[in-house]
C-alpha cells in the first residue's frame, strides 16, 4: 500500500460485528471509513443504535447497499448472512482491493459440506477455492495480497489456537478430540430470539448444536483432527473459553506439549501462553489470545485451553488483523492487545 489512507466499506455495519468493526477502525491509523451499510436500519444514526459510537461517529448514518459506492475501495468487510455473502462476493472481488467476509460462505474448502451444515449448495466454487482462511497464526503467508478472506468462526478460532500447534507438531493424536466452549450471548447476533432474551440467558447455562454443530467441519479442517464439538451459552455479553481434550501420541511428555505451544506462538503479536487457566475477562475488548496446555499422566490425556473475545479476535478483530496482513499494513494496527479490566 501507499502512504494514503486505506478506503474502507462495511456491508452490514448495523450488527454486532459491524459495530465492533466501527470501534476498531476508529483507532486504526491507516484507514478511512467511506461506506457503512445496514439495510434494516438504513437512515438511522449509528450513535442512536450504539450510543458507544457517538463520540467517534456522531453523524454516521447506516446506508442502503449501493454497489457503485463500493467500487474502487481498498477494503470491504461483509457482515452478512452466509448466502447473502456468497451471492455478493463475486460482484465485489476484482472491483475492490480486498473483500473480508465474516460469514461462513467461503470458509469450508469442501463444498459438499455446505448442504449438510448450512442448508444450501455452494454456487461460487472458483471463489471458494481462491478464498484464504483468515487466521494469520496459520495462514499469514497465504493472506498477503489476498483478494478474498474468509474470517474464521469465533469458536473455531479459539479451538484451533488451542489444539492446532500440538496436532501439527505431533504430540497429539489426530482422532477423537473433544472441544467444549463457553460463549457470551453476542455470538447469537443482534436479532431478538428465544435464545438471547434476558429471562432465558440470565442465571442459565445451556448446551446447543449437539453432535452436528456447523462449526465442526471448519474445526476439523483447520486443526487436522476429527472431533466432537459442544458449545455452551453462558450469561455474559462477550467472550469464549474453549476447553479441549485430546489423546497424546505415544511417548509424548509434558515438555513436548509445552514446546509445541512455545514454538508456535513465540513471535505471535496477540497470543500469550499462560501457566494456569486462561480467562475471558483478561481478553475482554481486545484482540488478545490466552492459551495453555497440560498433560494429565493419570488419565493419559491433554487438556488445552484458549480464551478470546468472540467479537474482537473471534470476529471483527480477527477480520481486521487478516485485512492488515492482506494489504501489507502493520498487522497490529487498530487492534488492542490489553483487555478491559477491572
Amino acid at each position: 500500500m501507499t502512504d494514503r489512507l486505506v478506503r474502507v466499506g462495511i456491508v452490514g455495519a448495523s450488527g454486532f460485528t459491524g459495530a465492533e468493526l466501527l470501534r476498531l477502525l476508529d483507532a486504526h491509523p491507516h484507514t478511512e471509513l467511506v461506506v457503512a451499510t445496514g439495510d434494516s436500519m438504513a437512515g438511522r444514526r449509528a450513535a442512536d443504535v450504539y450510543p458507544s459510537l457517538a463520540t467517534a461517529y456522531p453523524d454516521l448514518e447506516f446506508a442502503q447497499l449501493d454497489l457503485g459506492a463500493l467500487d474502487g475501495l481498498d477494503l470491504v468487510f461483509l457482515g452478512l448472512p452466509h448466502r447473502a455473502s456468497m451471492d455478493l462476493a463475486p460482484q465485489l472481488v476484482g472491483r475492490v482491493g480486498c473483500v473480508v467476509d465474516l460469514s461462513a460462505a467461503f470458509r469450508l474448502k469442501n463444498p459438499s459440506a455446505y448442504p449438510t451444515y448450512y442448508g444450501f449448495e455452494h454456487t461460487q466454487l472458483d471463489l471458494l477455492d481462491e478464498a484464504v482462511f483468515g487466521l494469520p497464526e496459520l495462514h499469514r503467508s497465504e493472506l498477503k495480497g489476498a483478494r478474498l478472506v474468509a474470517t474464521p468462526g469465533c469458536h473455531v478460532t479459539a479451538a484451533t489456537l488451542a489444539l492446532r500447534p500440538r496436532v501439527a507438531a505431533g504430540p497429539l493424536e489426530t482422532t477423537g478430540a473433544v472441544v467444549d466452549t463457553m460463549t457470551g450471548i453476542t455470538g447469537a447476533g443482534r436479532t431478538p430470539t428465544d435464545t438471547n432474551v434476558f429471562s432465558n440467558i440470565d442465571s442459565n447455562v445451556s448446551a446447543y448444536g449437539l453432535l452436528h454443530h456447523r462449526h465442526t467441519p471448519e474445526m476439523e479442517q483447520e486443526i487436522g483432527t476429527t472431533l466432537l464439538f459442544t458449545p455452551h451459552l453462558v450469561p455474559m455479553s462477550r467472550g469464549i473459553l474453549a476447553t479441549c481434550h485430546a489423546r497424546p501420541s505415544a511417548g509424548t511428555t509434558a515438555d513436548d506439549i509445552a514446546a509445541a505451544l512455545a514454538e508456535a506462538y513465540d513471535s505471535e503479536p496477540f497470543v500469550t501462553v499462560v501457566d494456569g487457566s486462561p480467562s475471558t475477562k483478561a481478553v475482554l475488548g481486545s484482540n488478545a489470545v490466552q492459551v495453555s496446555a497440560h498433560l494429565d499422566e493419570r488419565t493419559g490425556s491433554v487438556i488445552a485451553l484458549c480464551a478470546i473475545d468472540n467479537l474482537t479476535k473471534g470476529a471483527s478483530g480477527g477480520a481486521l488483523q487478516a485485512a492488515n496482513v492482506a494489504l501489507g499494513l502493520d498487522e497490529t494496527a487498530g487492534l488492542p492487545r490489553v483487555g478491559v479490566a477491572p
